[in-house]
Parts: C-alpha cells; sequence; structure tokens
C-alpha cells in the first residue's frame, strides 16, 4: 500500500470526525435551562423501570410462562452482549473520549449540566446500543405499529439526550444504533429459528389485546410527567 492511498482514507475519516464534533457542538449548544432539566430526566437509566416493568406485565397477562420465561432469557441475553461488545470490547480498542472529558480538546467548548460528564470514553455509545438493540428486538417480537413508533421514539430521543448533554458524539450514537441493530437482528434470528413456536404465539394475529399497548401509554405518560417536572425545576 503506498502513502497516498493510505492518505486519502485517513483524510476522508478526519473529515468525518470534523463533521461529527460540529454536529455535537450544534447540538449541544442548542441549550437551556429547562431542556437541561429535561434532558437528564430523560437520559436516566432508573426513571424508565415503569416501562420496562409494563412490558412484563403485558406478557405475563398475555402468553404462557414458558413464552415470558424464553422472551425474558433471550432479553437479557441481548443487553449482556450489547454491554460487553459495547463496553468491555470496542471502547478499549477505539478509546474516544467523551466530548465532555477534561481531556478532550474540545471540553471547554461543550455546556455541562449539572456537572454530569460520563465515563472516559464513549465510542460507541452503550446507552444507543442497549436502546436501540432493546427497540429493534421489541419491533421484530410484536410487530404492532404503534408500538414500534413508540419504541423508534424513544430510542431516537434518547440518543439526542445523550449528544444535549455533551457525554457523546453523534457519531458514537450512530455506531451505537447500528450495533444495537446488528446484535438484536442476530439474537432475533437465533430466537427465532430456535423457538418457532414462541415466535408465532407473539404475532398480532394470536394476541389481539388491548393491553398490548400498555408500554406505549406508559412510555409518553412518563415523557409527559418529565416535561412537566421540569416545568417545576425551571427557574421563572
Amino acid at each position: 500500500m503506498t502513502f497516498h492511498t493510505l492518505c486519502v482514507p485517513l483524510g476522508i475519516l478526519q473529515t468525518l470526525i470534523d463533521w461529527d464534533t460540529r454536529l455535537t457542538l450544534a447540538v449541544n449548544g442548542c441549550h437551556n435551562d429547562y431542556w437541561d432539566t429535561f434532558m437528564m430526566l430523560f437520559s436516566g437509566r432508573f426513571i424508565w423501570i415503569p416501562f420496562y416493568l409494563s412490558f412484563v406485565l403485558v406478557m405475563f397477562r398475555n402468553f404462557h410462562w414458558r413464552v415470558n420465561v424464553a422472551c425474558l432469557v433471550v432479553g437479557i441475553l441481548l443487553l449482556v452482549i450489547n454491554d460487553q461488545v459495547c463496553s468491555s470490547l470496542i471502547r478499549g480498542m477505539i478509546g474516544r473520549m467523551r466530548p465532555a472529558n477534561l481531556d478532550n480538546p474540545i471540553s471547554p467548548l461543550i455546556h455541562i449540566v449539572d456537572g454530569y460528564r460520563g465515563g472516559r470514553f464513549g465510542f460507541p455509545s452503550a446507552h444507543a446500543t442497549n436502546c436501540w438493540g432493546t427497540a429493534f428486538f421489541v419491533i421484530y417480537v410484536f410487530r404492532r405499529h404503534l408500538l414500534s413508533f413508540t419504541m423508534a421514539g424513544w430510542a431516537l430521543l434518547m440518543c439526542y439526550s445523550r449528544a444535549y448533554l455533551g457525554v457523546h458524539y453523534v457519531g458514537d450514537l450512530l455506531a451505537g444504533t447500528l450495533l444495537g441493530l446488528f446484535n438484536a437482528s442476530v439474537v432475533y434470528y437465533v430466537f427465532q429459528r430456535s423457538m418457532r413456536r414462541t415466535c408465532e404465539t407473539l404475532k398480532p394475529s394470536q394476541v389481539n389485546s388491548p393491553q398490548m399497548y400498555v408500554p406505549v401509554i406508559v412510555c409518553w405518560s412518563e415523557t409527559a410527567l418529565m416535561l412537566i417536572l421540569a416545568i417545576g425545576v425551571y427557574p421563572s
């Protein structure tokens, strides 16, 4: 490989990194106290526990316990794969610092919310990998339009909140999205091939209960509650 052929892809990579940095600074720069509060709430992990539990409630109210156990095991397996591949494997190899990291040259340009800077490395985003991995798996399994749009909207807003808070580049989030899609697709393919009867049970033609839309209601109710709570915290 000649020096010239090596410089071409390196030049393209540097251009992409520059675009990524500019886009991240643009998203992070559009802020005020109200949205700071909302994005911190939305980006939290524990605040979404009712949303996760709503899936458990729906499953146990509508499906046989064997189906529930199978989905629970596969779901946990997907999360473990996402976490290990993202945090334990790729991040250490790439070593791309978060925008808000004090060792990052652009950190003085980043708007920090409540002193939150995240960890050292951020490529790919674990939030994006887990959220989109979960969203794609739910879309594959349940195949209900309103639930699918809700999961996509939830994951998309979660990614935006991470760039808004300055703890991830947009490229980190895009990489996490693609990784979540890949992992969810592989896990679902294996799940479908090995447990075909279970997958057939989950199809809309088999179960058309209104309870299947409980997660949709919970998701948007929680989002509305966060918008209201942010008003209460926002200084007048």
